[in-house]
């Protein structure tokens, strides 16, 4: 429905495909197919919603990463508190790693390398003209690294 209204409205149009991937593509191709230019707009503009963790290392953004999938779990087993602070040790069932992977399929966790050709091919694949970078990192500091190399990586 957002895409249907940004589209006949001539706005830019956000996805929050960061958590709920399944309809990106659908809701994107139903706001291009429907765009009207408008005042504030002559063409289409896409912005998406991507997890991107980024570390020194794989490795460490992987174990940045183990909070926001925790974090989801908790959603989906209806406890409520505070972001979780990582777990190497985080076990999941099957289906909760399948649920995990549906649900957090918009996401780029790595070392600097990893992360820029990830969040590239995602820009490309999908056509965004912008990406709305989450990083759902329990350290505040390393939260802001993440940012950092991210920012460096994709300029």
């Amino acid at each position: 429905f957002g895409a249907q209204v940004a589209a006949a409205l001539g706005l830019p149009f956000a996805f929050a495909s960061h958590f709920a991937p399944a309809l990106m593509m659908q809701a994107i191709q139903v706001y291009r197919d429907h765009f009207r230019p408008s005042a504030q707009l002559e063409k289409s503009y896409v912005m998406l919603g991507m997890h991107v963790v980024a570390a020194d290392t794989d490795d460490e953004a992987r174990y940045l990463w183990t909070s926001t999938e925790a974090g989801f779990l908790n959603l989906r087993r209806g406890k409520t508190g505070p972001l979780p602070a990582p777990d190497r040790m985080l076990e999941l069932s099957v289906s909760e790693r399948m649920q995990l992977n549906d649900i957090l399929a918009c996401s780029a966790i790595g070392g600097p390398l990893k992360v820029e050709r990830e969040v590239r091919t995602f820009a490309a694949r999908t056509g965004a003209d912008e990406i709305i970078a989450v990083a759902q990192i329990y350290d505040h500091a390393a939260r802001l690294r993440s940012y950092e190399i991210a920012a460096g990586v994709l300029q």
